[in-house]
């Protein structure tokens, strides 16, 4: 009896012994095989793609092969395991060695901001926690920007915007361009350095677009605006462009008549009614009246400064010449010039210098002393 008893009880100990060294070698097993990689929690934005290097170490003494999977992988995020160039779902590691693999993980545009956890599993085996931070608010539009929407100048500058088109879809899109402008005004856009009306976006990529716009040659001073579009079937983006007119400025000087000439007697004065427009379409200050003369000459202006001159207005300025005494007669040159500090004009007067009519007198009366005196020569010595 006794000995059927120890029978028993060595029976029962060489099986409790089997199964705990088969539990042991499955544990052991099991215990063998880890997943690793250097950059387990990153920040992204939205719609980047990341690239896991995955080390599977074999640290047992047997050949371990396991199902790769990702699981808990948030919605609408995709992922893929591939090693030298083919997508792997299974993978052998020898013993006491490791194989890489690379983990592809697509963030979608469309995503909120946060963290999301996510796990590399060798099934039954070894699991690698995986932690993306998303550093902003996704979106699933199309944005067009311009650091610089604003400019100034004159009628005649060409105004240049620098925008960005970024779209921010998951597909390749091929946008429309327009603009709104007023009447006479010319837009154009472009890209690559090419006069274009649309342009195509790689998916979640971007397109640097120069707009021109020029003003009309008679546009009045102001601050104009111009909404631009980027469009397609399925999604767009606008933003509004300003450019501020300063205004032209224009002069001339001449006359009521449009008589550029006089006459003067030497050492006499001649006055002259002149006429300054702004032919421009922005108010002038501080015009100056001025004059280059020949030698000795002189010219003096009333008023000598026009403080301010509308846009379209004219003025009357009077003019005095005053010519040199010794002047002999003859076609001289005034030149007359205004000038504000936005524009310049110059007017030149052609002047006739005529002897002064004394003298004139006082050469007839030397003729007719000269002609008397002969005339008494003849009389008194010429019976003789």
């Amino acid at each position: 009896m006794k000995c059927k008893w120890n029978r028993q009880w060595a029976l029962a100990l060489a099986l409790a012994l089997g199964l705990a060294a088969a539990a042991s070698a499955r544990a052991d097993a099991a215990g063998s095989l880890s997943l690793y990689t250097p950059y387990p929690a990153i920040t992204v934005t939205p719609g980047e793609s990341i690239q896991y290097s995955i080390d599977v170490i074999n640290n047992g003494s047997a050949i371990e092969s396991a199902e790769l999977e990702v699981e808990h992988l948030p919605a609408k995020w995709e992922a893929e395991i591939t090693a030298d160039g083919w997508s792997v779902q299974t993978i052998s590691v020898k013993p006491n060695d490791s194989r890489s693999v690379t983990l592809q993980v697509d963030v979608p545009l469309d995503v909120n901001k946060g963290t999301y956890r996510f796990e590399l599993s060798a099934k039954g085996k070894a699991v690698l926690p995986l932690t993306v931070n998303v550093s902003q608010q996704g979106s699933f539009k199309t944005e067009l920007i311009s650091e610089q929407p604003n400019m100034e100048g004159p009628a005649d500058s060409q105004f240049q915007y620098s925008a960005t088109l970024r779209n921010r879809t998951a597909q390749k899109q091929l946008y429309s361009l327009t603009a709104q402008a007023p009447e006479g005004w010319d837009v154009q856009f472009k890209a690559d350095g090419k006069a274009v009306t649309s342009v195509q976006v790689d998916a979640n990529g971007s397109k640097d677009i120069v707009v021109e716009i020029r003003p009309p040659k008679k546009v009045k001073s102001g601050s104009y605006k111009f909404p631009v579009k980027a469009a397609t079937s399925s999604t767009f983006a606008q933003m509004e462009l300003e450019a501020v007119i300063t205004g032209t400025y224009g002069l001339e000087v001449g006359t009521p008549t449009g008589l550029l000439s006089t006459d003067v007697t030497a050492g006499g004065t001649r006055t002259l009614q002149l006429q300054v427009s702004n032919t421009g379409t922005a108010d002038l200050r501080n015009v100056e009246l001025s004059a280059s003369t020949p030698v000795n000459w002189e010219v003096t202006f009333e008023p000598k400064r026009i403080d301010k001159l509308a846009a379209g207005q004219k003025a009357d300025v009077t003019a005095t010449i005053k010519a040199d005494s010794k002047a002999i007669a003859g076609d001289y040159v005034v030149d007359v010039s205004a000038t504000a500090p936005e524009a310049a004009a110059d007017a030149e007067f052609r002047v006739a210098v005529e002897t002064s009519v004394l003298w004139g007198w006082l050469g007839v009366l030397v003729i007719l002393a000269v002609a008397g005196g002969v005339v008494y020569l003849f009389r008194t010595y010429g019976r003789r």
